[in-house]
């Protein structure tokens, strides 16, 4: 059994970073290797603060993990130094840990019991998962796994992020022949293109690419489905008509990546101002190889609207481009230090203050700010922009409103600002109509309690479906799709592919 007095021997540490003076000048990711010795036995004691609790939080679909990760087993396993089968649990629940282990902000740990207070903090099960996820790799424990048995059947996955991939590594296992159509050039969807390099570097995409092609999964890049004539940007196109004549089954993962913006901003159409995908994914080409970006921090004051994840992600690139000044703005004031039960009680994701990793490394975040004005030069350049303080508050039907609370404005130099409020469903795209497809009120791709739309056999997965969300919600979701598709396929109706979700399941709130 776990050690019951673990959390008391040991102080909870986090994933060591390299120096801030060292990672802000390159695009390597900035933790310290997860493979060096020192840092994989500090992972073996903080597996050792999990105590195996009767219900453990951390791994129930509605306050924990969407997956079902058996947190409390690869714990176990790790903290004695059994990695391989810590390896073997992990990955029975989800297909890509290094990708949560590097990027979800783990809601595993606002659900453990250890979380209940903030001290002495939660058991550190990002770390250990990356740690699980990487080390298996080094050991060689992660190997290709080619199904036994070949149904016949065809299955077309659009889309190549985590959801799309994830139901397409599902489907081939389970002996289905599945190809994943890719509209860019290359594969991993906001993996490769959204997720700036220093948080997570290609290369662990594309091993995990190599894994799939190695089990029978199929890849077309550069294949606009349901597109027009003509291809986009040189591409080839599969007509919906081939589509639904050559396969049994359609996944939809396709994203949403529509973002979101604010035109009513008096200024918005100047010159150097852009939405947040507009900036990234040029700026992960050039890390690609693909030649400089068009759009440059170097030497310019940066302005980011927003305060999320994806803004934190404008924040460190600028950073590493050589802004010369990062501003972040929030509409919000900034959230108490500790867990207030009155908002967000435990298991529930807690409301707190958090900084991440890119906003150690200089700049500034400005709350209750917005803009109220863009102010431009002489050649339609966006010069500066007027700030004001605002409070968000509801109106009397509920609907949310940004009020100013003083007249007072401030004018900050600005030479490029980047839109960071969120995304509103999938991009505009001729396949959804031809395919008989209407986004719901939401913006997204509807679906029925087996995850299939409205046009038979066309199932949806991930973000299109769910709306921007987690990566660990995404891989659930495409392990829960790949299992009604396989259910659907299946002559008897039946299927042998786990299905962590239901397509209404919601994280809990308070």
């Amino acid at each position: 059994m776990a050690d019951p007095r673990g959390f008391l021997k040991y102080e909870r540490e986090d994933n060591p970073k390299r120096p801030i003076e060292e990672r802000r000048t390159d695009w390597h990711e900035l933790y310290a290797p997860l493979t060096d010795p020192a840092v994989r036995e500090g992972t073996m004691v903080q597996a050792a603060r999990c105590m195996d609790c009767g219900i453990p939080f951390c791994h129930s679909g509605g306050a924990g993990c969407p997956l079902g990760n058996l947190i409390p087993e690869w714990n176990d396993h790790v903290r004695r130094g059994e990695w391989g089968r810590a390896s073997e649990r992990l990955h029975a629940t989800n297909n890509f840990p290094e990708f949560t282990g590097a990027l979800c902000p783990a809601p595993c740990e606002a659900a453990c019991v250890l979380s209940i207070t903030s001290q002495p903090g939660p058991v550190a099960i990002k770390r250990v998962e990356w740690s699980i996820a990487e080390n298996g790799w080094a050991d060689g424990l992660v190997e290709p796994q080619p199904p036994s048995n070949h149904t016949g059947r065809r299955v077309a996955v659009v889309g190549s992020g985590p959801a799309g991939l994830a139901a397409a590594q599902q489907l081939t296992r389970a002996g289905h022949e599945v190809t994943v159509y890719e509209r860019d050039d290359r594969l991993g969807g906001l993996m490769r293109y959204g997720i700036p390099e220093y948080k997570f570097e290609k290369w662990e995409v594309d091993r995990r690419l190599e894994q799939m092609r190695a089990e029978g999964t199929r890849f077309v890049v550069n294949c606009e489905v349901g597109g027009e004539p003509g291809g986009r940007d040189g591409g080839t196109v599969l007509s919906v008509e081939r589509l639904r004549a050559e396969y049994d089954a359609v996944v939809l993962a396709v994203g949403a990546l529509q973002g979101r913006d604010d035109r009513t901003i008096p200024g918005r159409d100047l010159d150097g101002i852009h939405l947040a995908m507009e900036y990234l994914v040029p700026a992960n080409r050039e890390q690609e190889g693909d030649g400089p970006s068009p759009i440059n921090a170097r030497g310019k004051n940066v302005v980011i609207i927003g305060g999320g994840d994806t803004g934190a992600d404008c924040y460190g690139t600028a950073t590493r481009q050589g802004a010369i000044g990062v501003h972040q703005l929030d509409q919000y004031p900034p959230p108490p230090k500790t867990r207030q039960d009155s908002s967000s009680p435990w298991p529930t994701w807690p409301y707190v203050f958090r900084t991440p990793p890119a906003l150690e490394e200089g700049g500034e975040r400005l709350f209750a700010t917005a803009v109220r004005r863009f102010v431009g030069d002489e050649r339609g350049h966006v010069r500066a922009v007027e700030l004001s303080s605002v409070e968000v508050r509801r109106d009397a039907d509920g609907r949310r409103e940004v009020v100013p609370t003083s007249e007072e404005v401030h004018e900050m130099p600005c030479d490029l600002v980047l839109f960071s409020i969120g995304f509103t469903g999938p991009d505009d795209m001729p396949l959804l109509p031809r395919l008989g497809l209407e986004r719901n009120p939401k913006g997204a791709i509807g679906c029925g309690s087996d995850w299939q739309t409205d046009a038979p056999g066309v199932f949806v997965c991930g973000d299109a479906h769910r709306g921007a969300s987690l990566i660990v919600w995404a891989i659930a979701e495409g392990r829960s799709a790949a299992a009604a598709v396989d259910r659907y396929l299946d002559p008897e109706g039946s299927t042998d592919l786990p299905a962590p979700l239901h397509p209404g399941a919601l994280p809990l709130s308070a």
